[in-house]
């Protein structure tokens, strides 16, 4: 696979909320990076905060509205959709993943903004 479509092949695993599948395409020491939260590492770093994360919901959809790769680097502006019974939440986010010669993914950085997240755990917390 390209690093693109490793990438892709990587977030629709990941929404299928399957993260041991999804975790088969990263680095033993891949940095999991949410910008305003904090950094885990490991494909156990990103089970664990991301566990944690799609648990509180039924599904999640990643919507890619742009993406390009040089090389190794891809970029992808999207849409994480979260939903869960009649409530959905989009965040808007940036993403930046590296991925090796291996094709592993090597870093995944997420950039978007921390109050829609914090609206969105205050409306689950209702």
């Amino acid at each position: 696979m390209t690093p693109l479509e490793t990438v892709n092949e990587f977030m629709r695993r990941f929404c299928t909320m399957h993260l041991d599948h999804a975790c088969e395409l990263v680095a033993d020491d891949v940095e999991y990076d949410n910008v305003p939260i904090g950094k885990n590492f490991g494909p156990d770093g990103i089970k664990g905060f991301a566990g944690n994360m799609t648990s509180s919901f039924d599904t999640i959809e990643f919507i890619v509205h742009r993406e390009a790769a040089t090389g190794g680097v891809v970029l992808n502006e999207r849409t994480d959709r979260f939903v869960t019974g009649d409530q959905t939440f989009d965040l808007l986010v940036a993403g930046v993943f590296e991925v090796n010669e291996a094709g592993l993914v090597t870093l995944w950085r997420d950039y978007f903004d921390m109050g829609k997240v914090n609206e969105m755990f205050a409306a689950l917390a209702g």
